[in-house]
């Protein structure tokens, strides 16, 4: 089967498959007690919703992936890393455990990575007048490739804080994720990617502002996990000087995101893991920005930033048109930003 059919199927089976089992995923949410009760400034929705939505992203992307993809060694540890994440996401929405317990499970599905040879050996050397070309980390491969899916799969759920805003953003990385994996020839990179975005767009319906229910822990922790994992698989393997550039510019939002919020909360002499209100979405909220307009100008923040990625592993050719295009993009969010900030 050509493989442009596959990632073709392996999209609409994960969107129909996740839009499907939505509803009931939401009716089980309600007889578990899996809630969102807006209690504290954080959250921006008004009244209890649902949570526990990512199980319907789960299914679709899953079954999908069964399918359609080749289950070698390392998507096999992709997707026992990914049902730890999930049993321990269900958990969490409806028993709300302690972060230290959190943190330890998601550890231990780091770890299943690893187990299954998804470690990240060698990246390209950011300076690039200085020393070699590449990096090889030795010992400290197996504790970079753990802070790194650690890393990122707490900081998809910390973005989730507006309506559609995390299954967006993971759906742009995906997408971003799934073209350059075609441009280097690794097809099955392509059709996980190419699952996850359909299993992420299948929900979306049901998340956008307002939202229905929401994707909870199970979901939020699900998409940082996969896109983690299957970053190191595509993205950390080309020996190309840009290379550690590609997997940064991809997961831009919720990387530097949490980045800031660490840091933001060690200066002020606070917890860094204590939540607060001052991520990305909420400062464009208290610009005046609505949701769906806050939601807007993250979207085209990854999408430009993941262009820009997909312009840093083309042909040079290429480079200069893409560049060029990514600008043009950024002036018109820009403008438009500026635009909607007077109304």
């Amino acid at each position: 089967m050509p493989l442009y059919l596959r990632i073709i199927i392996a999209v609409v089976m994960a969107l129909i498959l996740s839009f499907s089992a939505t509803p009931a995923v939401k009716l089980l949410a309600h007889k578990l007690g899996a809630i969102d009760i807006p209690k504290d400034s954080r959250r921006v929705h008004k009244s209890p919703i649902p949570r526990l939505g990512g199980l319907a992203i789960f299914v679709g992307f899953t079954i999908s992936v069964l399918f359609m993809a080749e289950i070698d060694i390392q998507i096999r540890g992709v997707m026992l890393g990914a049902v730890i994440i999930v049993i321990l996401g269900v958990l969490d929405d409806v028993f709300s455990l302690r972060a230290y317990i959190k943190f330890l499970v998601q550890i231990g599905a780091a770890f299943v990575a690893v187990y299954h040879s998804i470690i990240i050996e060698i990246f390209s050397n950011p300076f690039v007048f200085y020393g070699q070309q590449f990096v090889y980390l030795g010992y400290l491969s197996i504790p970079i490739t753990i802070i790194w899916i650690v890393g990122i799969t707490n900081s998809v759920n910390l973005i989730d804080g507006l309506d559609g805003l995390a299954v967006g953003v993971s759906t742009i990385s995906a997408i971003v994720m799934l073209v350059i994996a075609l441009m280097v020839s690794d097809p099955n990179v392509a059709i996980i990617m190419a699952a996850l975005a359909g299993a992420c767009i299948g929900f979306l319906p049901y998340n956008f502002n307002p939202a229905k229910i929401f994707m909870g822990d199970t979901g939020a922790l699900l998409l940082g996990y996969v896109l983690a994992t299957v970053s190191i698989i595509g993205l950390f393997k080309f020996y190309t000087v840009i290379s550690i550039a590609a997997p940064f510019l991809v997961l831009a939002v919720p990387l530097f995101d949490t980045a800031f919020a660490f840091l933001r909360r060690l200066i002020k002499g606070q917890n860094p893991m204590a939540p607060d209100r001052g991520h990305f979405h909420h400062r464009l909220i208290d610009m005046g920005l609505s949701q769906k307009q806050a939601v807007a100008v993250l979207y085209a923040v990854s999408g430009l930033l993941g262009l820009f990625a997909v312009v840093l592993t083309t042909r040079e050719e290429l480079r200069a048109l893409l560049l060029i295009i990514t600008l043009i993009l950024a002036a018109v969010v820009v403008f438009f930003v500026f635009r909607g900030k007077r109304k």
